[in-house]
């Protein structure tokens, strides 16, 4: 399932939560993910509103907390390595944290690991944050993008003076996509005035005060738009910045923010759907030959350069130079993702380059279809070429939660799935059923 987010009216971290869960992401999973990391710290809540007359879902982070601790990057990282979570929903949530963090770090002359995240805010981020990466594995997500981004003109008033809009964390979080220009707005406003929320940088080097776009004295949506866990949670988790992308549309989501300016609806679109259509796609390989590294990382690597972005990546056991095993590692990736597929490998492996190549990919239609197995639903894949199914395959992971919970083999359950997705009429040269 691939979702693309519509950030052309701004973007905050409640917005995109509020989007996803507007296009029926499961709020008690997201809420599990939530006390994953904190505890009994904060409850989720979500309600209708409108924005500029068009109807939304609000995200609101209740925090049931007196006094939560102060928390620096490198004891939310702890605690979402320790989390129960998903691990691509993990490794969304740090890829965001650590951008923040850089981010913070790069505008207040700190190590990163020392950026503080204060109070309430560091609640409410980690619940935005959190919430935005378990909800699109709630909803099946495997690959993201975005449109461009409107951040907003004017100034906010921050706790070293008025600065200018875009404020330099969402300025630093910009580099390398693509934005829009918003007219100037009339006044200076305190950051956070629309959402009464806390949250981004106002202290030294805190993050704090700052995660709820600023208030705008105009009918027009003027001041600032973008905050620093919105744009950051974008940048971890889509690969590419691009118009919204063919696809069979499955759902689509509206997020609301917090403030409702006239003529403007202030809100996030998320659309969720598969690629359709038989497609030569242009793509780009890239890989690299390794033999030096522990073979105990290679999962990891495998994972990380998925989340990066990467559409595939595999391991092709090699000989090199005087006898030596290794491995090459490939990734194939969309020019969006490219940059982020070589930072995996030049960050995480012990290649000194990598090669890149243009290759043209032809794909089929896939859609997922669920059969009971012993009262377990288990996804099947089904690839199909002008409404005729080509291929049915249960996924394995689904199969082998299935067995664990059953105490059967893999191999019985997966054989189950198959039949029953043959049962449900999911047979090569039939119809595709209709959604």
């Amino acid at each position: 399932m691939h979702a693309w987010f519509d950030i052309s009216a701004g973007v905050a971290g409640d917005m995109l939560l509020g989007a996803l869960l507007d296009a029926g992401a499961d709020v008690t999973a997201v809420q599990a993910a939530i006390d994953a990391v904190a505890p009994g710290s904060v409850r989720l809540e979500s309600s209708a509103v409108t924005r500029g007359g068009q109807r939304a879902t609000k995200a609101r982070v209740r925090v049931l907390v007196d006094d939560p601790p102060h928390r620096q990057w490198s004891s939310i990282r702890a605690a979402l390595a320790g989390a129960g979570l998903d691990e691509r929903a993990r490794e969304w949530a740090l890829a965001a944290f650590g951008r923040l963090a850089d981010a913070e770090g790069r505008v207040h002359g700190v190590d990163p690991d020392t950026v503080h995240f204060h109070e309430v805010g560091a609640l409410d981020s980690i619940a935005d944050v959190v919430g935005t990466c378990a909800a699109l594995v709630a909803l099946g997500v495997t690959t993201v993008s975005a449109s461009p981004v409107r951040l907003g003109s004017g100034r906010v008033r921050a706790a070293h003076g008025d600065i200018p809009v875009p404020v330099p964390a969402v300025a630093e979080l910009s580099i390398g996509w693509q934005v829009y220009p918003t007219p100037e707005s009339g006044r200076v406003v305190g950051a956070g005035e629309a959402h009464a929320r806390t949250g981004g940088p106002a202290g030294a080097h805190h993050h704090h005060q700052h995660d709820a776009p600023a208030e705008t004295t105009t009918p027009q949506a003027a001041g600032e738009l973008a905050t620093p866990t919105g744009l950051a949670v974008v940048r971890a988790v889509a690969s590419a910045c691009e118009p919204l992308p063919g696809m069979t549309v499955a759902s689509v989501g509206v997020g609301a923010g917090g403030k409702d300016f006239a003529g403007w609806p202030n809100v996030v679109r998320v659309v969720l759907g598969e690629a359709s259509g038989v497609a030569e796609r242009g793509m780009v390989e890239v890989r690299a030959n390794v033999d030096d590294l522990d073979p105990r990382m290679w999962p990891g690597v495998l994972d990380a350069l998925l989340v990066a972005g990467a559409a595939d990546a595999w391991l092709v056991p090699i000989q090199m130079k005087k006898g030596r095993p290794a491995f090459t590692v490939h990734a194939l990736t969309g020019a969006g993702a490219r940059d982020a597929v070589v930072e995996v490998l030049l960050t995480r492996t012990t290649t000194l380059g990598v090669r890149e190549s243009a290759v043209e990919r032809t794909i089929l239609d896939r859609t997922w279809v669920d059969v009971d197995v012993l009262g377990h639903a288990v996804p099947v894949k089904v690839g199909s070429r002008a409404g005729t199914i080509l291929h049915a395959t249960p996924e394995f992971s689904a199969v082998a939660e299935a067995a664990r919970a059953s105490g059967l083999s893999e191999a019985d359950v997966a054989h189950r799935a198959q039949a029953a997705a043959l049962a449900s009429g999911l047979a090569p040269g039939a119809p595709l059923p209709p959604a």
